[in-house]
């Protein structure tokens, strides 16, 4: 039997309503107990006195390239990568090569993670065949393999026949949608959000109403068939607005927002730095204020990276020719508690609630809770450790980030997943 104690940190599990100072006790890959002045005979004790203990972190969007593209990132990279910035289980896109989109695939890439990963790997399935948007993919059949959720992610799905018939669909199963939201028409070949800043610096923009109008569309389509929507890196202030109404309104509306979109603008672009395309682009310092805000209101239920590591010679182009995104899992952490909770901008089990319960909620996960008789994944965090990124010393096999460089306060130092210590001081020793 294998027993670990944390002893003397600080507690916080939204999920119990949790926060105090106590101790954490795991036998057999389990929650046994949480309370005071535990005691353990024969456990291994880890000192967690001035540190935080929580659940282990949840991200619900990430991008791990298998099958196709493992040179940009594969399952065991990117599983390192996870754990390293204190997460738990993550869910992969299926925008890969080929498409994830039987069960087939989703069956082979359940294996594949449990044989490589040192963290749990989710599968999202399609919604649509190679995410084409003209044919519906084997919904059902992904279900009964495993697929946590289904999206085409990367494509907006143009025809509003074929995603309502994909809400009618997953209805009686209970399983949601998450859509990429920008209609393409309006985007076309943009390389960052549309206005000042793109004027200035002569790069085509993505217009903000593109991805208004998308969200519009589809949580009217998901009320209309009392299906569940997933708005996907959320970044526009009138989206924001659109899904808190919709909510209000009783539509089974949810939604993400990334790190970088809490805490950075167009300002940030540097034609001479790919780093900071992403896509949703970076948009103004209103629209950051309105992504805080629908933190604070529960209208965002959960924070996710959007992890997009893409191979050097791919993000070594000019701005407008490199691929959108950049790798997210051992920095988020960092700097959600830099740039929010040390600013007093967020409250840290605002935080902590975004990354761990709100997920397991939404997508209805066997996680995110430090309850007796859970599964014991557990992340434990110095709030105060000072560090600089430096790309050179990431698992993952992406090496652009626009925070390289940059001195953060708070970082991941304990993952426990299953009961096993899988990452300790920021060393994966699994």
């Amino acid at each position: 039997m294998s027993t670990l104690l944390l002893k003397g940190g600080r507690v916080i599990d939204p999920a119990a309503q949790r926060n105090e100072i106590c101790d954490v006790l795991i036998e057999d890959g389990v929650i046994c107990q949480v309370g005071k002045d535990l005691r353990a005979d024969d456990a291994e004790v880890y000192d967690a006195s001035g540190k935080i203990v929580t659940p282990g972190l949840i991200d619900m969007h990430t991008h791990f390239r298998e099958p196709g593209q493992e040179a940009k990132e594969d399952f065991a990279s990117g599983s390192r990568a996870g754990a390293a910035g204190g997460y738990t289980t993550v869910a992969t896109m299926p925008n890969t090569r080929p498409v994830v989109d039987d069960a087939a695939l989703v069956t082979s890439l359940r294996k594949r993670a449990e044989d490589v990963a040192v963290i749990h790997i989710r599968i999202i399935g399609a919604v649509t065949k190679n995410q084409e948007g003209r044919e519906l993919a084997e919904l059902g059949d992904m279900v009964e393999a495993g697929a946590v959720a289904f999206s085409d992610d990367g494509h907006y799905d143009p025809s509003a026949k074929v995603l309502l018939s994909a809400y009618d669909y997953l209805v009686p199963f209970d399983k949601a949608i998450i859509n990429h939201e920008e209609d393409t028409s309006l985007v076309e070949d943009g390389a960052m959000n549309e206005g000042h800043r793109s004027a200035m610096l002569g790069i085509k923009g993505r217009p903000i109403v593109a991805e208004d109008i998308a969200v519009a569309r589809d949580v009217m389509l998901a009320e209309y068939a009392g299906a569940h929507v997933h708005v996907a890196h959320i970044s526009s202030g009138r989206a924001v607005q659109l899904v808190r109404e919709a909510k209000a309104r009783g539509v089974r509306a949810t939604t993400e927002v990334t790190p970088h979109h809490l805490t950075m603008t167009d300002e940030c672009v540097d034609p001479r730095d790919s780093a900071t395309k992403v896509n949703p682009p970076l948009r103004t310092a209103k629209d950051v204020e309105a992504m805080v805000e629908g933190l604070l209101d529960g209208t965002i239920d959960m924070i996710v990276t959007d992890h997009s590591p893409h191979a050097p010679e791919e993000k070594d182009r000019e701005y407008i020719y490199a691929p959108s995104g950049f790798p997210g899992l051992e920095t988020a952490l960092g700097v959600l508690l830099t740039d929010l909770v040390h600013t007093g901008k967020v409250p840290l089990e605002k935080v902590i609630e975004c990354m761990t319960y709100g997920p397991a909620r939404v997508f209805k996960l066997h996680a995110g809770t430090l309850g007796e008789g859970a599964p014991a994944d557990v992340t434990v965090i110095d709030p105060n450790m000072e560090w600089t990124v430096d790309v050179n010393k990431f698992y993952t096999r992406g090496r652009h980030s626009p925070f390289n460089g940059r001195k953060l306060k708070g970082k991941a130092v304990l993952t426990v997943v299953d009961g096993k210590i899988v990452m300790k001081d920021g060393v994966i020793i699994v």
